[in-house]
C-alpha cells in the first residue's frame, strides 16, 4: 500500500506554496473590526443623522403647544379622532415608500451579484477553453503564438475586470478613465462615441465649469479621424466612430510630441498609424484620480445652510458637500451644458465582443463554448442596463413631496391630539414619533440609490477589489490544471473510500487506501467491488 511520507509533486508542491502566501486576499474596503470606529460609523449610519433638524423642529412645536396648554394661555388641542385614522393609513404609505425603496436596494445588489457570476464564467471560460495557441497565418513560431495567446487571454481577462470597475464609476457619476483602478486596464482602448444612458454628473471629476465653456479639447476631431484611421490597420478590432475620453478638469496631461507614437486615448494626427512594423512606446502616464472619491462634508450639509443647496445648485454654483454632490447627479444634462460622457462598461463589453468574434472566425472553439461567451457576455450587459434602470427611475416627485407633506401635517397635529391625556410627556412623544416616521422617510430616499458613498450603500469597491479581482488573477495565476496531474496525484489515495474516513486514526488500516496508479494496476474489477463496499458501509444498501 501507499507510504503517506511520500512527497508531493512539483506542481501541486508550486500551487500550494503560491496560493497558501496570498489567500485570503485582504480587503481594504473591509469596515474596521474596532469597536469604537464600528460604533461610531454604525450611529452615523442611522437615520437619526439625516433627520435631526426636523426632529428638533417638531421637539421645538411640540414644546410650544405643550407650555401654551399647561399655562392655559390658549387651548391648543382637539380630540384625537384624526390621530387614529391618519395614522394608519400614513403608517401602510411610509412602509410602501421605504419597501420600493429597499427593492431598489436589493435589486442593485442583485445585479452586482450578476456581475460577478458572469465575470467568473467569462475569465474561466477564457482561461481554460480558449487553446494557447493561435493559427499560425504569419510564419510564427510556436512559442510567440503562444505567448500571443496568453498576453490576448491575459488583456481579455484585464477588461472583464475593467468591466466591473469601470460600472462602479459609471454609476457615481465619475466620468472617464482617468482613475487608479481603471485607467491602466483600458487605456488602450480606442473610445467608443457612445451618448451615457445617465444624467451628466457635474461636481464629480471630469466636469468643471471651465470645461462647460469651453468645450472639448482643440484636438478632439483630430483625433477622432486618426483613431478611425490608426484602427483600421488592427484587423481584430471592428470599425467604429470615436472620439476622446472626457479628461477630469482638476489634473493636467501634458499633451503628445509630434514625434509621439498613437497610444490609447492621446492618439493625434502628428501620430503615426499603428501598424505591425511599427514600433509603440506607450506615454506615461498621466496624473490618476484615487479609486474612491468620496465627497467631503461640507457646513453646506448642516441644517439650515443644507436648505439653500438646491438653490446655488441650479444656479450653476460650485457647492460643497454630500448634499450638493448626491443632487448634482440627479440633474439632467441639459441644464449643464455639453459634455463629452461616454459609457465606458457598455464600450468593453463592445471589445468582449470583438474578441468572441475573432475566436469565431479563426475556429479555434466550439459552439457550446462560444455559446457561453455570448451568454456570460450578455449577462454583464444585461446587468448594466438593470443599474441604469435604477438609477435613471427615481421615485416620481408628485408622490414623495406629497407624502412629506402629510406626515408633517400628521406630526404638527400629533402634540394637539395627545395632550390632554399625556401632558409633558407629549414633548419625548412628539419627538420619538417624529423621528419614527421621518427617519422611514430619509432611510428610504437613501437607499433608494444604492451606489453612492453614503454608509449604507453597496460597498462597490469591495466588490471589485476584494472579489473580482482577486478571483481573476488566482484564475490566470497558473496554467490549465490537467487532469493526469490532480486525478493522478500520490495524495489521492482514498478515492474510493472517501467519505468512510473513520473518527479513530488508529483505525486507519480499514480503509482501502492506494495511489490511482495502484488502483489502475489493479483493474477495473477490483475497483468497482471497492465501490461497491462502499456502499455498504454507508447503509446505503
Amino acid at each position: 500500500m501507499h507510504n503517506h511520507a511520500d512527497q508531493l509533486s512539483p506542481r501541486l508542491e508550486r500551487i500550494e506554496s503560491r496560493f497558501s502566501n496570498i489567500l485570503p486576499p485582504v480587503d481594504a474596503f473591509a469596515p474596521t473590526k474596532r469597536f469604537w470606529p464600528s460604533f461610531i460609523n454604525a450611529l452615523l449610519a442611522t437615520a437619526l443623522f439625516r433627520c435631526y433638524h426636523i426632529i428638533l423642529f417638531f421637539t421645538a412645536w411640540g414644546t410650544c403647544v405643550t407650555l401654551i396648554n399647561q399655562q392655559k394661555v390658549y387651548a391648543l388641542n382637539f380630540q384625537p379622532t384624526l390621530l387614529t385614522v391618519i395614522g394608519t393609513v400614513l403608517g401602510f404609505v411610509v412602509s410602501y415608500r421605504t419597501t420600493s425603496s429597499f427593492e431598489r436596494y436589493n435589486e442593485g445588489r442583485r445585479l452586482w451579484s450578476q456581475i460577478i457570476l458572469q465575470s467568473r464564467t467569462f475569465a474561466r471560460t477564457v482561461w481554460f477553453h480558449v487553446p494557447d495557441a493561435l493559427p499560425d497565418t504569419q510564419g510564427r513560431s510556436a512559442d510567440e503564438l503562444a505567448a500571443r495567446s496568453l498576453v490576448e487571454k491575459k488583456t481579455v481577462v484585464n477588461l472583464i475586470e475593467g468591466f466591473a470597475v469601470s460600472v462602479k464609476h459609471y454609476l457615481r457619476g465619475e466620468e472617464g478613465i482617468y482613475y487608479e483602478d481603471l485607467w491602466p486596464l483600458v487605456k488602450f482602448l480606442p473610445a467608443y462615441a457612445l451618448p451615457t444612458a445617465l444624467p451628466a454628473s457635474p461636481g464629480s471629476p471630469g466636469f468643471s465649469d471651465a470645461d462647460e465653456k469651453q468645450g472639448p479639447p482643440p484636438s478632439d476631431p483630430k483625433r477622432s479621424t486618426s483613431t478611425r484611421r490608426e484602427s483600421a490597420s488592427v484587423s481584430h478590432l471592428p470599425l467604429h466612430n470615436t472620439s476622446a475620453h472626457k479628461r477630469p478638469s482638476n489634473i493636467s496631461v501634458p499633451p503628445p510630441s509630434p514625434t509621439a507614437v498613437a497610444y490609447g486615448p492621446f492618439r493625434t494626427s502628428l501620430a503615426p498609424p499603428v501598424t505591425a512594423r511599427t514600433s509603440t512606446r506607450p506615454l506615461e502616464d498621466p496624473p490618476l484620480l484615487p479609486a474612491r472619491i468620496p465627497p467631503q462634508f461640507s457646513y453646506f450639509d448642516v441644517f439650515p445652510l443644507s436648505l439653500l443647496v438646491k438653490l446655488l445648485t441650479a444656479r450653476g454654483k460650485e457647492v460643497k458637500g454630500r448634499k450638493a454632490a448626491r443632487l448634482r447627479a440627479r440633474m439632467p444634462r441639459g441644464k449643464r451644458g455639453t459634455i463629452v460622457s461616454h459609457n465606458v462598461p457598455l464600450e468593453i463589453t463592445l471589445y468582449l465582443s470583438s474578441y468572441i468574434a475573432a475566436l469565431q472566425r479563426r475556429k479555434v472553439i466550439d459552439v457550446p463554448t462560444t455559446n457561453l461567451l455570448i451568454a456570460s457576455l450578455h449577462g454583464l450587459v444585461d446587468a448594466l442596463t438593470g443599474l441604469e434602470r435604477i438609477l435613471t427611475t427615481p421615485i416620481p416627485f408628485s408622490y414623495s413631496i406629497h407624502l412629506w407633506v402629510v406626515t408633517s401635517i400628521y406630526c404638527l397635529a400629533l402634540p394637539l391630539q395627545i395632550w390632554k391625556t399625556m401632558a409633558w410627556l407629549t414633548i419625548p412623544a412628539t419627538s420619538i414619533l417624529s423621528f419614527i416616521f421621518f427617519g422611514f422617510l430619509v432611510a428610504g430616499e437613501e437607499i433608494e440609490n444604492p451606489f453612492g458613498y453614503d454608509k449604507n450603500d453597496l460597498n462597490m469597491d469591495h466588490f471589485t477589489h476584494a472579489i473580482i479581482r482577486p478571483e481573476l488573477m488566482a484564475i490566470t495565476s497558473l496554467p490549465t490544471p490537467d487532469p493526469a496531474d490532480w486525478a493522478f496525484s500520490s495524495l489521492n489515495d482514498v478515492v474510493f473510500d472517501a467519505h468512510n474516513l473513520p473518527s479513530d486514526r488508529n483505525a486507519s488500516k480499514l480503509i482501502e487506501r492506494g495511489t490511482p496508479e495502484e488502483w489502475v494496476s489493479r483493474g477495473s474489477g477490483p475497483i468497482r467491488e471497492a465501490l461497491s463496499r462502499g456502499m455498504e458501509r454507508t447503509g446505503m444498501t
